[in-house]
This record gives structure tokens, C-alpha cells and sequence, in this order.
């Protein structure tokens, strides 16, 4: 290996802040830089992104541009609007795999015109425990056997145009009931459990012919006490190993709690980016807004170092750079389109669940009960009540918090119909309280996340997905 350094930056994906890109970055690529991942913070619209992929591609043709668009309450692209395709937990309960690459295909094309190659998704974790923080809707359900097909159909779809999918986050994060993002999971899973259940749509995606899987930043304690990231038994003996996947390992994000807070020495990213590629982690997330040139040069220094220090092998390095650059193939050509939300819709319309028969007597009140989104999701457009007010002539929109249960029953009396909309009101204390002072209005319930427990006394719509086609359709169906 002639030049350390030049392997050591080809595996890193370093996100950036703003809608251009910064001369650092520029530099960085054309000298070698494996690529970026961009957010929600870099998009304007799907123009703006295909001119700022050719302008980063300009420096080196094949450098990798990821994002993580996985539809539903986790979009980059639609940030300022909602996304135009429902979240993974409606297209399961659409029940449609074939539904399921189609909707894939059409994110795939999307992405294919704005320039990037890896898709950070989709989920093949599952729905396992009701208080799980941070996966609920991005996962197709809580079944295996049910959830393995769409994981399947979506790696299909999405790859049909030339953009790599990623399965994540590996080996599982249903079952853990803390945030990786701030704490360091432990799953309450045996590795023959997890062999029974959670690696099951993984190895669909395998199947399938998904050329990346992310790992998680998740616990297991028979493998050890190293989350996965950071973990040989998991990357190497058991993904690679015992599922046969071939493709490239992306970390989760180096600057998570779970890896750089539990692992961190005088340099909690660089102690994380060589413990990862000494496991068999390939290309290395780093995505912080605040990310900037001293930090990718002291990340550089530390891979350099393992290295001489024979801490890392030179060969595993080079290993992992030449997998990094397979997700730098430049996506099928394909042109811009104006955002068509017709499909999105129709696999909306086919999740809702309704339960008794939730019907308007008139203008309703909507009632918005506001929650903070997960950090996955970051704040975008939600709620109900822009769609029945554009659907309905005279409807009241209010937006509100779980301590507002006095200025809604206020209100309520005064209107024929009430329409009250949650997010996971299962997981907040607060909302469940909120519900609870409101059982003397007559009103019909919208739950946009988990279902949570479902009683048939109430009429309801569940949509399984906050994005904007999966409120549209709730709407449309009241209307």
C-alpha cells in the first residue's frame, strides 16, 4: 500500500452542512474521499440535489453519494413537504410485496435523477417492543415471515435503477428499547433467537441481491460486549460467515452515542472508525452537521496509525476500500420528473385500517396532538388538519400539545364532528393521558405510528405511516 492515507479516506462517508458544497469537501473528493451522505440540511428540491451530485461527481466520476430515503417519517428528500410514498410499516400492512417494489422502483428512479448511488435503506429490522424508541414505523412489522418478502421486494425495486439499497440495521434493532443514537443497546437475544427471528429479513435481503447492509450499533451478549460496529463475530462470522453477504458493511453513523461515546479514547471517532474496519466494516459513516476538515483529518490519522501500528492490516484497509467504491457506480440514467404521488397514495390507501365506522357529521374539528419525532426522522410536515381543511370546506384546525386537553374540550362541544390524531400515543404517558380527558367527546381517532392496543368502542383510521400520501389518504377517506 503506497499511500495509507489516501485507503484511509476512500472508506469515509462524511455528511456536510448546507446546500452546496463546501471547498474542503471538493478537495477531499478529487484527492480520494470515498464520498458523502447526505441530509435533509443539504436538500432543497430535486434539482437543487442532481446539480449538487454532478457538482461532487465533477471532482472524481465515482465517488459514492448515499442518503437516507427510506419513504414515510424518514425522508430527506421530501423534508419540507412529507414524503410522497408511505413509511415501511404501511406497505406491510398493505400486504402487497409486488406493491412494495413498485413503490421501491419509483424511490429508486428518484434517486437514480438526483445523483445518488446508495440508498441508506431499507429497514430490515422488525417491530418487537412496544416502547422501541426508534425503529416502529421504519420496519415492514413484527413479523419475520411477513416482514422477509417486502424487505425482498423493496431491495428488488430500489436496485432496478441502479441505486445500491442498504438492510439495516444489522443484526436487528426492534427488540432494543433504547436509542442508539444517545445510548448503547443490549438486545435480550441469544444468537439462536436472533437466528429465528430478527436475521430473517436479512437474509431475504441477501437473497434478494442487496449490495449493502448497515450495521447497528446493538449489543449482543454472547458475541461479546462490542455492539455490532465494532464487533468481528457479528460482521465477520456470522453476517459475512454464516449469511454469505458479499457486499459492502456500512457503519450506522461513528458519531452515535452507542459507538464513540462507549468507545471513545482521546479520539471517540478515530478509536471507532478502526475498531470498525478491523471487524469487517467497509465504509464508514461520519454524517454530524458539525463535520468539518480537522475531524476527517484526525479520523485519517487514526486508521494511518492502526495501521502502522499493525492494529489494522493494510490488506483488510485495502479490502475495504474496494468495497466502498462498489457503491460508486454511477445509478441508471434517468430524468427528472415532477414529484408524482399517485402511486404513493394508492399503497396508501391500501394500508388504512379502520375500525368501527369513523364517518363526518360535518366540518370537523381536527385535533393535532403534536409529539417530538425521533431523531431518525427529524422534524417535517405532519398532522391532519391542512388535509381535511383543503377536503373540507369549514373545517377548524388545531394544533396542540398532550398538556392541552382543557382548550380542546373547550372547543369540542361546538362541533359535530371531532378528529383527534396521534403519533405512537402508546409510547407517551402524556398522550395517553390527553385520551383519557378527552373520553367524554365523541371523536374519531387517527393514530399515524404504531397502532398500539386498538379497542372497537371508538371508531378509528390507523395509516401506519406519518408521510404525506398516508395523511392524504386518512383525509380523503373522512371526506
Amino acid at each position: 500500500m503506497s499511500d495509507p492515507r489516501r485507503w484511509a479516506e476512500a472508506v469515509l462517508l462524511p455528511g456536510f452542512a448546507g446546500t452546496t458544497a463546501p471547498d474542503w469537501l471538493l478537495r477531499r473528493l478529487a484527492g480520494g474521499l470515498g464520498g458523502v451522505v447526505l441530509f435533509g440540511r443539504n436538500v432543497v428540491d430535486d434539482e437543487q440535489v442532481a446539480a449538487l451530485t454532478a457538482g461532487l461527481r465533477a471532482e472524481r466520476e465515482d465517488i459514492v453519494v448515499g442518503i437516507d430515503e427510506e419513504g414515510g417519517d424518514v425522508t430527506r428528500l421530501d423534508v419540507a413537504t412529507g414524503s410522497f410514498v408511505p413509511g415501511p410499516l404501511a406497505l406491510g400492512a398493505a400486504g402487497d410485496p409486488e406493491l412494495t417494489t413498485s413503490v421501491a422502483a419509483a424511490l429508486g428512479e428518484r434517486l437514480a435523477a438526483c445523483g445518488v448511488t446508495v440508498n441508506l435503506a431499507p429497514c430490515a429490522d422488525l417491530t418487537l417492543a412496544p416502547e422501541d424508541p426508534i425503529i416502529g414505523v421504519r420496519a415492514f412489522g413484527s413479523d419475520p415471515a411477513a416482514a422477509a418478502p417486502h424487505v425482498a421486494a423493496y431491495v428488488t425495486g430500489l436496485q432496478k435503477y441502479g441505486v445500491a439499497a442498504c438492510a439495516k440495521h444489522f443484526p436487528g434493532h426492534g427488540a432494543a428499547t433504547e436509542d442508539s443514537h444517545v445510548a448503547l443497546p443490549v438486545l435480550p437475544r441469544t444468537p439462536e433467537e436472533l437466528a429465528s427471528v430478527e436475521l430473517v429479513p436479512f437474509a431475504a435481503a441477501i437473497q434478494a441481491g442487496v449490495r449493502a447492509v448497515m450495521s447497528g450499533h446493538l449489543v449482543v451478549r454472547e458475541w461479546g460486549q462490542e455492539p455490532a460496529t465494532v464487533n468481528r463475530t457479528a460482521l465477520t462470522d456470522v453476517l459475512r460467515g454464516e449469511l454469505g453477504f458479499t457486499g459492502a458493511v456500512i457503519t450506522d453513523a461513528l458519531e452515535m452515542g452507542a459507538v464513540s461515546g462507549a468507545y471513545g479514547r482521546h479520539d471517540g471517532l478515530g478509536d471507532a472508525a478502526v475498531r470498525a474496519l478491523a471487524a469487517g466494516a467497509d465504509a464508514l459513516c461520519v454524517g454530524g452537521a458539525a463535520f468539518d476538515a480537522s475531524t476527517l483529518d484526525r479520523i485519517t490519522a487514526a486508521i494511518v496509525d492502526a495501521v502502522a501500528e499493525g492494529r489494522l492490516s493494510a490488506d483488510r484497509l485495502a479490502d475495504a476500500a474496494a468495497r466502498t467504491a462498489s457503491l460508486g457506480t454511477s445509478p441508471a440514467t434517468a430524468p427528472l420528473r415532477p414529484v408524482d404521488r399517485t402511486l404513493g397514495l394508492e399503497a396508501a390507501r391500501a394500508a388504512l385500517r379502520i375500525t368501527g365506522k369513523p364517518a363526518l357529521a360535518g366540518a370537523p374539528l381536527v385535533v393535532d396532538v403534536r409529539t417530538d419525532p425521533t431523531i431518525a426522522a427529524g422534524p417535517m410536515p405532519w398532522g391532519l388538519g391542512s388535509h381535511l381543511s383543503e377536503l373540507v370546506p369549514g373545517t377548524r384546525a388545531l394544533t396542540v400539545g398532550p398538556a392541552d386537553a382543557e382548550k380542546v374540550l373547550a372547543e369540542a362541544g361546538s362541533w359535530p364532528s371531532v378528529v383527534v390524531v396521534t403519533r405512537e400515543a402508546h409510547r407517551h404517558p402524556a398522550v395517553r393521558d390527553f385520551l383519557d380527558r378527552l373520553s367524554t367527546v365523541d371523536y374519531i381517532r387517527v393514530e399515524t405510528g404504531v397502532p398500539g392496543p386498538v379497542s372497537a368502542d371508538r371508531p378509528r383510521i390507523d395509516t401506519f405511516s406519518g408521510s404525506y400520501v398516508s395523511l392524504r389518504a386518512a383525509a380523503e377517506y373522512l371526506a
